[in-house]
């Protein structure tokens, strides 16, 4: 299990909220990966397939160069996919087949990445040889930083367009600090950057450079922009000030911490805020909320409250639906279930959401299937804010627009015949960040056979 700081002090700042375990710690929790003869982990649980019981067995020994040097090989970054992941792996790991905590996977990896960087076992690795080839990537989240760092790794000689003032994605404007210190985004991008890769940033492809440019500049581009279009809710009122979508509002904050912008666009400081949607991003909303000093936080959700435990519809070694409280969530708020937005009220500007109860029907193992409204239960929760953290559903029309053959919200993953490759959320639609990582190494191999005399 994850430990935190204190509530009471991180609620006042921004630094990472996580406690890394202690290196002792870490081989007492690797060394009870031991006893396992099925890891799931691997096979089933990560993307990426990471050899966790490889690596785990290494940090059992106290061999932590040893196990960053497998975990090397299959995660480009595990800095980051240590602090961000939900670790699947975890879901899967055999030790919960009977109910039982996991091995916990995803601090030991970040045991594994720290322990490297601390002892200077990361370092710049050019390629020592170029093929003669150029590739342009577009976008600089997890997708695009991975596809970059396996091209460059191969000769291919690689520049990386970011629309946003400094690479990441969503690493750097979108995930809140408390979950990921940026300086862990610029480090890496530092020594990418030492390692050959050039990043152009402040230019927006379709608006700054046309699309042409790149196809004929380059021997190939890959496109990896995210879907970054958000789920919207078309409900009475939701043209009324103080009605925002979540990554508006995450962003702002990133900006406004990295010294982009002097204060952030939406703040929620003495307000009482809805947010609208019961996943991470609306988890990130809350904590946010909370650090600007917002006066009261409530997160709702239409789907139902999870059970305490495994549900029976996932049973092991799929990924549990069980309830999750996360960090943000222990720092205060109130979180509503099985509650449907109807409508935002005011005039002008938002005071509260008009909302209802819902009922759920359910699969004989648990699964939600069907709702019905509730008669007698509609009411209105005071608002002066409401974020809007519902997911995203497809790639901005306005890039759409001006590639080739696009007719559907999400990209397709290759067309050799235009030299346009894709991956990431962009084909995929929204995801995880070990699920990018994975995509990026597929298009950048496919990428490469492409290359190939």
């Amino acid at each position: 299990m994850s430990e935190y700081r204190p509530i009471e002090e991180r609620r006042r700042d921004w630094a990472e909220v996580e406690i890394p375990l202690a290196a002792e710690a870490c081989r007492e929790r690797a060394q009870a990966c031991m006893a396992c003869g099925l890891p799931f982990c691997h096979g089933l649980g990560c993307p990426l397939a990471n050899p966790i019981p490889e690596t785990n067995a290494a940090v059992a020994a106290g061999d932590d160069a040893l196990a960053h040097e497998l975990l090397a090989q299959t995660d480009p970054f595990p800095e980051f996919t240590s602090r961000v992941c939900p670790a699947l792996c975890e879901g899967s790991c055999t030790r919960g087949m009977d109910g039982g905590a996991p091995v916990d996977i995803r601090a030991l990896e970040r045991h594994i990445s720290d322990a490297a960087w601390a002892a200077g076992r990361v370092r710049p690795t050019p390629p020592a040889r170029r093929l003669g080839k150029h590739v342009a990537i577009v976008g600089s989240g997890p997708a695009g930083l991975a596809a970059a760092d396996r091209l460059n790794r191969a000769g291919v000689a690689v520049t990386l367009y970011e629309r946003d003032r400094a690479p990441g994605g969503l690493l750097r404007y979108g995930i809140p600090d408390f979950k990921l210190a940026k300086s862990i985004v610029a480090r890496r991008v530092a020594l990418m950057e030492a390692e050959g890769i050039r990043f152009v940033c402040g230019a927006e492809i379709g608006r700054d450079i046309a699309p042409e440019y790149l196809a004929k500049r380059y021997d190939a581009v890959l496109w990896a922009v995210g879907a970054g279009v958000p789920r919207d809710l078309r409900v009475p009122g939701r043209d009324l000030a103080g009605v925002a979508f979540a990554l508006d509002f995450l962003k702002g904050e990133n900006r406004a911490l990295a010294g982009e912008l002097p204060a952030p666009p939406i703040s929620a400081k003495g307000l009482r805020v809805v947010v609208i949607g019961g996943g991470d991003t609306g988890s990130d909303c809350v904590g946010t909320a909370i650090r600007q000093g917002a006066r009261s936080v409530t997160q709702i959700e239409i789907l139902p409250r999870p059970p305490e435990m495994r549900s029976p519809s996932t049973p092991w070694p799929r990924w549990p639906w069980r309830l999750r409280t996360s960090s943000s969530h222990e720092e205060g708020g109130e979180r509503l279930w099985s509650i449907e937005t109807l409508a935002f009220e005011g005039e002008g500007h938002v005071t509260g959401v008009r909302v209802r109860d819902v009922g759920w029907t359910f699969s004989p193992l648990g699964k939600p299937q069907a709702q019905r409204p509730i008669d007698g239960t509609t009411r209105t929760l005071p608002a002066d804010l409401v974020l809007l953290a519902m997911g995203f559903i497809g790639v901005p029309e306005s890039l759409l627009a001006v590639l080739p053959r696009q007719e559907r919200p999400f990209l397709r993953s290759e067309a050799p015949e235009q030299r346009f490759f894709a991956c990431g959320d962009c084909v995929s639609g929204p995801s995880l960040v070990v699920r990018a990582l994975a995509d990026a190494r597929r298009a950048a191999d496919a990428l490469l056979a492409h290359l190939a005399p």
